[in-house]
């Protein structure tokens, strides 16, 4: 069984910053392939950003694009979102998601991923 722990969120103001975290467990010994994802109420969940489990290959929304990062830590299967420039519209609820696997592919699919965190709360203030 895998286990996903995010932490982070809070309440920013526009225009400010937050980094989210995602620590992957329960699985020794595996590569994770990871992303995260965010579900504003009322909207179907959509994807954010995702990075490779081998090589350096991200994805982005096109809506985060140059303002988000997604990067991995130096501890094994731990991810982190850097959100910048944070919009009124970023305010969601952010998922971590997992995949495990060598791959150089960064995964865009919500159903590329079986393992889910419980979400952690993001909200930009105007």
């Amino acid at each position: 069984q895998v286990q996903l722990v995010e932490s982070g969120g809070g309440l920013v103001q526009t225009g400010g910053s937050l980094r989210l975290s995602c620590a992957a467990s329960g699985r020794t010994f595996s590569r994770f392939g990871m992303g995260w994802f965010r579900q504003a109420p009322g909207k179907e969940r959509e994807f954010v950003a995702a990075i490779a489990s081998a090589g350096s290959s991200t994805d982005y929304a096109d809506s985060v694009s140059g303002r988000f990062t997604i990067s991995r830590g130096t501890a094994e299967n731990t991810v982190y979102l850097q959100m910048n420039s944070l919009k009124p519209e970023d305010t969601a609820v952010y998922y971590c998601a997992a995949r495990i696997g060598t791959s150089r592919v960064a995964y865009r699919g919500r159903d590329d991923y079986p393992y889910w965190g419980q979400g952690t709360q993001v909200t930009v203030s105007s």
